[in-house]
């Protein structure tokens, strides 16, 4: 299973002076900031960071956030800022995206109290760390979510009556599944609390700069950018995705799926007829889902 399926399938250092950073990113600065209370930072020691993994966990979902943290640098701070560590079920190999093999840190028993847990896409994560989660996060700082992760994070109830995001191609699926939860288009990231939701894969770094900024502030944060040669500034405004806030438009020429809005092709891809009009799939899991409720999905009932 490649990364793409596995999003759409998991519902179913040197520092550069500050004055040059500032100037290179001046535009986005003046960007409102999302309205989220900093987080205090220990004196000494480090701030513990848990990745949950499982089988098909998408490697930049998790990998992106873990390089933002062991990359961060606070000048005068003996200890590092961030100690990084995976969890799961067991310490057996998990197999994540593009096969790449893992051998996990911890399981959640052995594993080290957490302030910031990351939950990347993934497709073996079950009731125990769905338990896991629940526990651990009454005493987290951030527990977050990158890409289709919000579908684990959700199916704990830590974000019932919250706002949230996903991968765009997931809007109206979580949407339908999670009726509870705002799911807001067109942000790079979300935070409700202690709880924070970013969109598909390369918004978790950027939601991870933005926990960076809450613990030791913007100036740390530009300069973990800057180490990092990551030129991206979704972390500024989380807002920035609003180019996937409207809904596509599916075509005869361009049909889309009416679940994820995936471009599929006609001549192969299993479809279902409903009120005269035939309508394309990119996956029979998602047609099964349209012929249980096809009005929810042509109306995309739910989406913000």
């Amino acid at each position: 299973m490649n990364r793409r399926q596995l999003i759409l399938s998991s519902t179913a250092l040197g520092v550069a002076p500050l004055a040059a950073l500032a100037a290179r990113t001046a535009a986005t600065l003046a960007a409102p900031a999302a309205e989220t209370a900093p987080l205090a930072a220990p004196a000494t020691g480090s701030i513990p960071v848990a990745a949950l993994i499982s089988d098909g966990a998408v490697v930049i979902d998790f990998a992106g956030p873990w390089e933002v943290f062991e990359s961060v640098s606070v000048i005068g701070r003996r200890d590092a800022p961030f100690t990084l560590y995976s969890v799961a079920e067991t310490t057996a190999p998990i197999t994540a995206s593009g096969g790449l093999k893992i051998v996990p840190n911890y399981t959640f028993q052995t594993a080290p109290p957490p302030k910031i847990v990351v939950i990347p896409a993934q497709n073996g994560a079950g009731d125990a760390a769905l338990e896991w989660l629940r526990a651990v996060s009454r005493q987290t700082d951030v527990t977050m979510s990158v890409c289709t992760g919000a579908f684990v994070l959700a199916a704990t109830g830590l974000l019932s009556g919250r706002s949230a995001t996903t991968h765009h191609n997931s809007y109206t699926d979580f949407a339908m599944k999670f009726p509870d939860i705002r799911l807001i288009r067109g942000a790079r990231f979300v935070e409700a609390g202690p709880i924070a939701t970013s969109g598909g894969l390369s918004s978790g770094i950027d939601l991870s700069l933005r926990v960076v900024e809450r613990y030791f502030g913007r100036d740390v944060a530009l300069h973990t950018a800057d180490y990092m040669e990551y030129q991206g500034q979704g972390w500024l405004d989380p807002n920035s995705n609003k180019i996937y806030r409207t809904r596509r438009t599916s075509t005869s020429a361009h049909p889309l799926c009416p679940v994820c809005e995936m471009e599929v092709d006609p001549a192969a891809a299993p479809h279902s007829t409903y009120k005269g009009q035939t309508y394309y799939f990119c996956m029979p899991a998602h047609q099964g889902m349209f012929e249980a409720s096809p009005e929810a999905f042509i109306d995309g009932v739910g989406v913000t």
